[in-house]
């Protein structure tokens, strides 16, 4: 018999780790419910044809396809192995394929207001947590099966929706505890880059090279868009672009360079308005992160059209924890036009392994029981059954030991489970009306009268 498994990419959690990643969760959609937002859920499978071509060519080829039922039968075999060398050849066969895992909570967004805007009250602002799934190759921090949360704004144009995000941003890891950057960017610019080279139907070829720069470093990223198809002299205009980063952490004398190069380009001159605004409307806030300008900021996905966001951790070198950007006619690709959006997405996972690194979870959030009720006998254990569910009532979380054991084995039981509380109650206290509390961190006890018991706050460590 196989050793059990797991597919490449995915994992198991087990309580410690739900309770961690619940935390998160939950931090993150505390603030989402503060700025106004509602919640909203879709399903894990979407028809291949809504995700395919909206993500770029590499990201189209992560997308995890579905087969259709039926393709094991007999009569079906020929035509399917036909189907499958077409599909090997990189063509999408309606016969063997036709549905796909959700490659993010974006694009079933789009699907979702396309098909509803006639009922939807607009700004519509949603937030969403769900797992998403990508065929891309497991490493530290990049998985095949994770959760994104996701917070849009539909149906406004208005720059004081990026200013909003940003606060979220800046908001949510301000509770968590992590220092952060949001870097920031517009693709008006990166337009008016493509301009600069000889049109804008370069713009893809460009992003898509850009957004590599930190993995794989300038010199092999000159080499690709030589490869795509661009000239040396165009290939230096991006160089100088890109030279402009050496200014990290200076918006002013970015901003500066950048007017210097798009003078007199019309894209370029928009995109540098977009970022002052948002620069000007979160300078004075009083969380811990910084808003710096990135310009090697790419975000090779074809569907933003404006603002670009990419959020890293401060303290600790590490690949990208949150981002996103405006979109203003996703909505257009299902046939529905004119409604402008934009975005943000949260990296759960990888803000799980920050907060691991650097030891930022609080120590309650490790706490499931709060008391362990020892078990001495039938008659005692009946009456501590009764006793705890009057604590359940006042929500506390308890438990009855299962069994009448040595008291050492139910110690140890409340010591793995991380329980800090018990209480015992045996043949004298069962005659007397008391109870015996111990915590057991630091050792303190107790003799309580039982409804002493029932009032007491147990939530304190």
């Amino acid at each position: 018999m196989a050793k059990p498994s797991l597919p490449q990419g995915t994992r198991d959690f087990g309580p410690d780790v739900v309770r961690k990643r619940n935390y998160i969760f939950n931090t993150i959609k505390s603030v989402f419910e503060l700025y106004g937002f509602q919640p909203l859920e879709t399903p894990a499978m979407e028809n291949l044809d809504t995700l395919m071509g909206k993500y770029g060519e590499e990201g189209d080829r992560l997308i995890f396809k579905i087969l259709n039922n039926g393709l094991h039968k007999p009569e079906n075999a020929a035509k399917a192995r036909t189907d499958f060398e077409k599909l090997l050849e990189g063509k999408n066969v309606s016969g063997i394929t036709e549905k796909a895992l959700k490659y993010d909570l974006t694009i079933p967004f789009a699907r979702y207001v396309a098909m509803n805007h006639g009922q939807l009250t607009f700004p519509f602002k949603r937030y969403q947590v769900q797992p998403v799934w990508r065929g891309d190759r497991p490493q530290r921090g990049r998985y095949r099966e994770f959760y994104q949360c996701d917070a849009d704004v539909v149906g406004s144009k208005s720059l004081l929706n990026e200013v909003e995000l940003v606060n979220i941003y800046l908001h949510v890891f301000d509770k968590l505890g992590i220092r952060v950057e949001v870097r920031i960017n517009n693709r008006k610019l990166l337009q008016a880059l493509a301009e600069l080279c000889g049109g804008a139907e370069k713009l893809t070829d460009i992003t898509v090279a850009i957004d590599k720069l930190d993995k794989i470093g300038l010199e092999k990223v000159k080499a690709e868009l030589t490869a795509r198809g661009l000239t040396d002299a165009q290939v230096t205009i991006i160089e100088n672009y890109l030279a402009v980063s050496d200014f990290s952490g200076d918006n002013e004398a970015i901003l500066n360079q950048l007017n210097l190069l798009f003078d007199g380009n019309s894209a370029g001159k928009e995109g540098l308005e977009d970022i002052t605004h948002i620069l000007q409307h979160t300078s004075n806030l009083s969380y811990a992160g910084k808003v710096l300008i990135d310009p090697t900021l790419a975000r090779g996905l074809n569907y933003y059209t404006g603002s670009i966001f990419e959020i890293k951790a401060a303290d600790m070198v590490f690949g990208s924890i949150g981002g996103g950007g405006r979109y203003d006619d996703l909505t257009g690709l299902f046939g529905v036009p004119n409604i402008p959006g934009v975005g943000i997405s949260f990296g759960v996972d990888r803000i799980y392994d920050v907060m691991e690194e650097l030891k930022l979870f609080p120590a309650a959030i490790y706490i499931g029981t709060q008391v362990l009720f020892f078990n001495c006998g039938e008659k005692e254990s009946n009456h501590a059954f009764n006793l705890m569910q009057q604590l359940r009532s006042n929500g506390t979380r308890c438990e009855l030991f299962h069994e009448a054991s040595k008291f050492d084995k139910q110690f140890k039981y409340a010591e793995k489970k991380n329980i800090p509380y018990i209480v015992i109650i045996g043949e004298k206290e069962l005659n007397e009306g008391t109870c015996n509390v111990k915590k057991l961190n630091t050792g303190e006890q107790q003799t309580l009268r039982t409804e002493d018991l029932i009032q007491m706050d147990f939530s304190a460590l």
